[in-house]
């Protein structure tokens, strides 16, 4: 854990929009907020939708986009801690009721969420970076013809239209860009345990 003068220094330097700073306190925080994230997603069907760092990558942006505009008055690392953990949890619960409403509208509850729905809306300039990273390591990781499927899907393209260009179902295009997004996951997931 950090000192107090350390967190007061890093936390002063993430608001001046140190990148470095920024990424001491993630490397500091992520695997506790990971694991908040795991223990409070119970749900085996929102697991397979959204999984713990999806949830830590929201949290982060949402905590630099808000702190930037100094809404958090913290002197001290638990602090940080318990505020990060309340937003992951308030994160979780905020997906699980976008889900049931979802299902309740009559939306498919598997229904495959794409990349750039993965990163937090309206960042600020930091979270921004941050996010155009993630979305470039996701893209990375993809097969050009997963990246098409996911693009068209993002272009507002339904699964029929997708399935006629591919000439392939429906289905099978949906299940294949969810394989390749749960694929991803694990991998980022791996490499983010490995670099702990």
């Amino acid at each position: 854990m950090l000192s107090d003068a350390q967190f007061t220094n890093l936390l002063q330097r993430t608001r001046n929009g140190d990148q470095e700073a920024a990424r001491k306190l993630v490397a500091e925080y992520e695997p506790e907020i990971r694991r908040a994230a795991r223990l409070r997603l119970t749900d085996p069907k929102l697991r397979r939708i959204v999984d713990s760092i999806d949830i830590c990558q929201s949290v982060f942006g949402r905590f630099f986009r808000s702190a930037a505009e100094g809404a958090f008055d913290l002197e001290r690392p638990e602090q940080l801690l318990v505020l990060l953990t309340t937003m992951t949890r308030n994160r979780v619960i905020d997906e699980h009721r976008r889900q049931t409403t979802a299902k309740r509208a009559g939306m498919e509850a598997s229904e495959v969420v794409t990349p750039e729905q993965l990163i937090d809306e309206n960042p600020g300039p930091r979270s921004a970076a941050v996010a155009r990273e993630l979305l470039e390591a996701i893209r990375s990781r993809m097969s050009s013809d997963e990246l098409a499927i996911a693009d068209r899907r993002t272009c507002g393209e339904s699964w029929d239209e997708i399935a006629a260009e591919f000439h392939d179902s429906a289905e099978n295009l949906r299940k294949r860009l969810e394989r390749a997004l749960k694929r991803v996951r694990e991998e980022m997931d791996g490499n983010a345990e490995a670099d702990a």
